[in-house]
């Protein structure tokens, strides 16, 4: 009998765990998707430009009013560079942010009600 409730304590630990895991995007511009609160972020780096688009439950959250900063890190080397509405929902960085293999990110992004969300991103 203890081997049955352990069973389904597991059971069910699984299957809320893969829930939330559901709760999170899909790339929808071939970046790298995060979660955040109930915002996901998508950090793209394409042609020299990094963006991170934004959304709220799959629906695009407008950036209008909404800053940030972005901190590459890179072994010893650390960049910051400032972000802004690029309208829709689009951040972009106001200056290059090399997003190289190994290299981790970590965006913190002012939202237009002043409320502040880090969000932190791998590059693999």
């Amino acid at each position: 009998m203890k081997k049955l409730i352990a069973l389904a304590a597991v059971a069910a630990t699984l299957a809320l765990s893969g829930n939330a895991v559901a709760h999170g995007s899909k790339a929808k511009h071939g970046g790298i998707v995060q979660t955040a609160g109930d915002l996901s972020f998508e950090l793209v780096s394409k042609d020299g430009k990094t963006t991170i688009f934004v959304d709220d439950h799959g629906k695009d959250l407008p950036t209008a009013g909404v800053s940030g900063t972005l901190t590459v890190l890179k072994g010893a080397q650390k960049t910051a560079v400032p972000l802004e509405a690029a309208g829709g929902n689009m951040l972009v960085a106001k200056s290059d942010a090399v997003l190289a293999k190994g290299s981790k990110a970590v965006a913190a992004v002012t939202l237009a009600d002043k409320t502040v969300v880090s969000v932190r991103f791998a590059v693999k």
